[in-house]
């Protein structure tokens, strides 16, 4: 159903293929990085999760609040860098895939399986709602082994539930390639496009976690719509942030600017990265070697104009930002956020009180 869905979606126009991304195969990453392979540190933990079409499975997990970045792509199948009509046929041995990031201070393991479980019919093999094929089968896929007791817990309270026998498969990922650019977060870019998880349950994973009462919050930080920033915002910020455009390099606001304050996402308002933070990188744009949380910011693989980035969204408002490289200052941790200006308003030190950013003031001070 999702590949008859799916031709009739690229059948609207090549500027379509063009504009997600599918106009021409790209290199994916063909390995998984150790770092990702072992998810342990206490701030961003992994977990794969493979529940029929990915659309709906990725678009189901953002909802969550803890929840730090999704992608779709393919796992634990037999060839190198598999394109998705290789795994349309069913004989590549992939799974359509959901990378889930998450903050495990803010979301535990036991609650995103207990959702993940709620969206799939776990005794069907090979097949959810009405796409079929070995890779539409359900799959928890683990690079920790800590996880493997709790994902073991949730099944078997699952199977209790059933009389006929539970089909989820239980695999360390033995490996993992990112889907074509078209396919990431394709629910945002196609509202109407296919899913065989239903309206409730999206509604369901945003309830499901609710953020604690901040008795101490003076400002709240909201996404808005596209027409609200469209008024808002100058055609160039406009284009930057919605449409992924680059403003030039060497010709923007704050390439050059470096008195101490804040830079805020110039969509909410929210705080995103700090002077004490900023280093001349020569590449024309402001650089940063890290966000002032990195919960603020979601990172997201981009194979987009025939190169393979990684590229910065603001979690909040998500808004484009830039790409952020691994060839940073060795002394500031060797990353290098390579933000557009347009992105940004940055709030000289002088004002912050003024704004309402007074707390932020001591990261001027203790850094």
């Amino acid at each position: 159903m999702k590949q008859v869905f799916l031709l009739l979606v690229l059948g609207l126009g090549l500027f379509m293929l063009s504009k997600f991304g599918f106009s021409q195969k790209t290199n994916r990453s063909n390995t998984i990085k150790k770092q990702s392979m072992d998810q342990t540190d206490k701030q961003n933990q992994v977990i794969y999760f493979a529940g029929g079409c990915f659309w709906g499975t990725e678009h189901f997990f953002k909802q969550v609040r803890g929840v730090t970045a999704t992608e779709v792509g393919y796992a634990n199948g037999n060839l190198p860098d598999p394109s998705y009509e290789q795994v349309s046929t069913g004989k590549t041995g992939f799974a359509e895939t959901v990378k889930v990031t998450y903050d495990p201070k803010i979301v535990d393991l036991k609650l995103l399986l207990d959702l993940f479980l709620k969206t799939i019919d776990p005794t069907s093999l090979n097949k959810q709602g009405n796409d079929i094929g070995t890779q539409y089968r359900t799959g928890i896929y683990y690079t920790n082994g800590s996880a493997v007791p709790v994902i073991k817990e949730s099944l078997a309270e699952l199977a209790k539930k059933y009389p006929s026998k539970i089909v989820v498969e239980l695999q360390p990922l033995q490996n993992y390639y990112n889907a074509e650019a078209y396919h990431q977060k394709y629910l945002d870019k196609n509202p109407g496009g296919y899913c065989h998880i239903g309206p409730e349950l999206f509604d369901m994973a945003r309830k499901a976690n609710p953020a604690p009462k901040d008795t101490t919050a003076t400002q709240a930080y909201k996404r808005k719509d596209r027409s609200t920033l469209k008024k808002e915002l100058t055609p160039l910020q406009y284009d930057v942030t919605q449409n992924q455009a680059t403003e030039r390099a060497f010709d923007n606001a704050y390439n050059a600017e470096f008195r101490d304050g804040i830079y805020v996402d110039i969509t909410t308002g929210e705080p995103l990265f700090i002077s004490t933070d900023k280093f001349e990188s020569g590449c024309g744009w402001p650089s940063f070697s890290k966000p002032i949380n990195t919960n603020l910011i979601e990172e997201l693989s981009d194979n987009s104009h025939g190169m393979r980035r990684t590229e910065v969204r603001s979690k909040t408002g998500d808004a484009h930002l830039g790409h952020v490289f691994e060839d940073g200052p060795a002394d500031k941790g060797g990353l290098r956020y390579c933000i557009n200006s347009a992105s940004l308003k940055f709030v000289p030190k002088e004002e912050m009180k003024a704004k309402g950013y007074e707390k932020y003031l001591p990261l001027l001070t203790n850094k």
